[in-house]
């Protein structure tokens, strides 16, 4: 078994500074030994349903990277599948940054960040982006927030190639308000 995430990104050249820098071994055995981390088991899905953002990296026709940071309510990265995830573009966004550059090169990269438990998932991909018309009524009603109140324009379906937990090492805690309204209750009741 290979770890697919590995797989796809340890390229010759990577593999050369990685041999340069000493972990070259250390990595092999990674990409030998766990994975392959190519279908989203029910721990991934946990950890995306609690997320309330995540930022995207696609790559233009002129080759620049464009990393955009994609926020809503917590679990609007709905796990469809093991190998499919999809999240709802809302009215509004007139940039389409994004979404152009997915029309020319459907690769995707997202990080997902729990920043105050330090986790960091990593996740590998293709993505369609579909008109919100031209969606079938089931996954509309899957991605579909009723709360949330706002028209659903496009969706972007992604279809899972490989994923990676990350190490926790160098992510700084940081805690949203509604985290730290919930942390302070204790030092209240008190």
């Amino acid at each position: 078994m290979t770890h697919r995430f590995a797989e796809t990104v340890f390229t010759e050249s990577v593999k050369a500074q990685q041999k340069v820098y000493g972990s070259l071994e250390h990595n092999q055995n990674l990409q030998a030994s766990f994975g392959p981390n190519d279908e989203l088991r029910p721990r991934e899905a946990e950890f995306i349903a609690k997320r309330d953002s995540f930022y995207l990296a696609t790559v233009s026709e002129t080759d620049w990277p464009y990393v955009q940071h994609r926020g809503g309510p917590p679990g609007f990265l709905k796990v469809l599948g093991p190998k499919l995830l999809a999240y709802a573009d809302f009215r509004g966004n007139t940039q389409l940054v994004s979404a152009g550059n997915l029309s020319v090169n459907d690769r995707c990269s997202l990080i997902l960040m729990d920043y105050p438990n330090r986790r960091r998932l990593k996740i590998l991909g293709r993505i369609r982006v579909e008109n919100a018309a031209d969606i079938a009524e089931e996954i509309l009603t899957r991605i579909a927030m009723p709360d949330y109140g706002a028209v659903i324009e496009r969706i972007f379906l992604i279809d899972l190639i490989a994923f990676d937990w990350n190490c926790p090492q160098h992510i700084t805690r940081r805690f949203t308000e509604a985290e730290f309204l919930e942390m302070s209750k204790s030092l209240h009741s008190n």
